[in-house]
């Protein structure tokens, strides 16, 4: 059996086994989550077989749709999901690019943290609303605005089962967000399946999910490409689409 070891070196530089794991996206996870909880400068790494879990946009969806599974299962709303997406996301804030495992990782992570708690700030700061967002900070500028969405939709009471089919947020007069009003999904695996398929494709049609609709079609947006794609490593720019395609697509 394959397994994959985590490993830290502390602030002295002495290096520990952490644990062992028979998955290569459950140890990445694993450092993320203890890596966002530390104060102190430690570093973490993985060792074990070459190559990745996650080699095309099919295999991150069915991980990433699998964890929003997990994450309803249990109780997580999309809000904690979403502050604990920033959480454990911050240690990777100055890469350019990470490979799918990583992605995958994140939100494995994001469904094991205890996610930071909400900011009062967050709901009237202003969050520029970008076409190509590029780094870390128009991501995080995304999730904030979603999450202040999240907290004026709170404040109007529960949804009712029609918010599904599409409600605009009840933003506040001037306030500035870095996504549109419109939402669609409103819990983890809603959000999750809406921004992979959205985004990179990779679904199908046995997940029972979601079916081609028939008939000539028109997209109000651009579309990924049907079928399973190879794909190297994801830029702040896709995971940005990611989030804005799990509120807004349907």
């Amino acid at each position: 059996m394959m397994v994959w070891e985590l490993w830290r070196q502390d602030d002295n530089g002495n290096q520990v086994r952490v644990g062992t794991f028979p998955d290569r996206v459950e140890a990445l996870a694993k450092a993320l989550a203890l890596e966002s909880g530390v104060a102190h400068k430690q570093t973490y790494w993985v060792d074990g077989p070459p190559g990745p879990a996650c080699r095309t946009n099919r295999d991150l969806y069915r991980r990433v749709v699998g964890e929003g599974e997990h994450m309803n299962a249990s109780g997580r709303g999309l809000d904690e999901f979403l502050r604990a997406w920033r959480q454990v996301a911050r240690p990777l804030s100055g890469r350019v690019r990470l490979d799918l495992d990583t992605v995958a990782a994140m939100v494995t992570a994001a469904g094991m943290v205890e996610p930071a708690p909400p900011q009062a700030s967050w709901r009237s700061a202003s969050f520029r609303y970008m076409d190509e967002p590029t780094t870390y900070a128009h991501w995080e500028a995304i999730v904030l605005s979603q999450l202040a969405d999240l907290a004026d939709f709170a404040d109007q009471g529960p949804l009712d089962e029609h918010a599904y089919f599409g409600i605009d947020a009840p933003r506040a007069a001037g306030r500035v967000r870095a996504t549109g009003i419109r939402w669609y999904n409103f819990d983890p695996k809603a959000y999750l399946e809406c921004g992979l398929a959205g985004a990179l494709g990779g679904w199908s049609e046995d997940d029972g999910l979601r079916m081609p609709v028939p008939g000539p079609v028109v997209p109000l947006v651009n579309e990924p490409e049907p079928g399973d794609h190879a794909i190297d490593s994801l830029g702040w720019d896709d995971l940005a689409e990611l989030a804005r395609c799990g509120q807004e697509y349907e």
